[in-house]
């Protein structure tokens, strides 16, 4: 585990007051250990950076203005929500004889898997791993080589064996694999719709509708020409 050596200042100005502390260019925090007071401190912005942007896990020696020495490791940070940079920062103490609970950074390495470069898409489940352990046998990271995953082949937690560390996640939880291609299903040709042809009606000269009417009116005209009866069929 490699060290890192941060300088602070005891920080005497709380609460409101730590808005000159960042007005100064400096990031308010705090270091705790159980059993001892906290101790409020102040860090350089620049000085802080090695320990927040990385993907590993470091032992912080701890250089006070007032000539304390501290070993500790970089529990939190908070950010501003608008500017991205970082506002305040906890720092937890060790002791070589107790064990502490953190979690350390997954790295991926072996390059592209078996699996990746038959079609497969490789996909990480689980970033960082919480472990427990004595401060010196806190490892940097954790290395998985992927390979020679295939498709369908994941690293679950039960996988990984790390001497002096105890896992405190899910044995069964996966942390990289490879997925199988996604294959887009075929979308069938809509049927084609047959359309039924209706032929437009005919109507012929004279609506049929008037054709009753029609009859009824000839029928009276051919009444009204008929001859007269004979006298003789009269007389009958």
């Amino acid at each position: 585990m490699r060290e890192l050596t941060l300088e602070a200042e005891v920080r005497n100005q709380l609460g409101k007051h730590t808005h000159s502390v960042r007005r100064a260019g400096k990031v308010p925090g705090v270091f705790y250990l159980h059993g001892e007071e906290n101790i409020p401190i102040a860090v350089i912005e620049k000085n802080l950076k090695p320990l927040i942007y990385t993907s590993e896990t470091h032992i912080i020696n701890l250089k006070l203005n007032n000539g304390n020495t501290k070993n500790c490791i970089l529990r939190d940070v908070q950010f501003d929500p608008l500017t991205d940079l970082p506002i305040h920062f906890d720092l937890q103490g060790l002791r070589e004889d107790e064990k502490i609970t953190l979690e350390v950074p997954i790295i991926i390495t072996g390059g592209t898997p078996i699996g990746v470069r038959e079609g497969g898409v490789l996909q990480q489940i689980i970033y960082r791993l919480k472990i427990t352990c004595l401060p010196k046998h806190i490892p940097e990271h954790i290395e998985i080589n992927v390979e020679n995953l295939k498709i369908n082949n994941f690293v679950h937690v039960s996988d990984l064996k790390i001497e002096n560390v105890t896992i405190l996640e899910n044995e069964s939880s996966s942390i990289v694999g490879v997925m199988p291609p996604t294959v887009e299903k075929e979308v069938a040709p809509a049927a084609a719709v047959v359309e039924e042809t209706v032929e437009p009606e005919v109507i012929g000269k004279g609506k049929k509708v008037e054709e009753g009417a029609e009859g009824e009116a000839e029928t009276e005209k051919k009444a009204e020409t008929k001859p007269a009866a004979s006298a003789k069929e009269e007389k009958k």
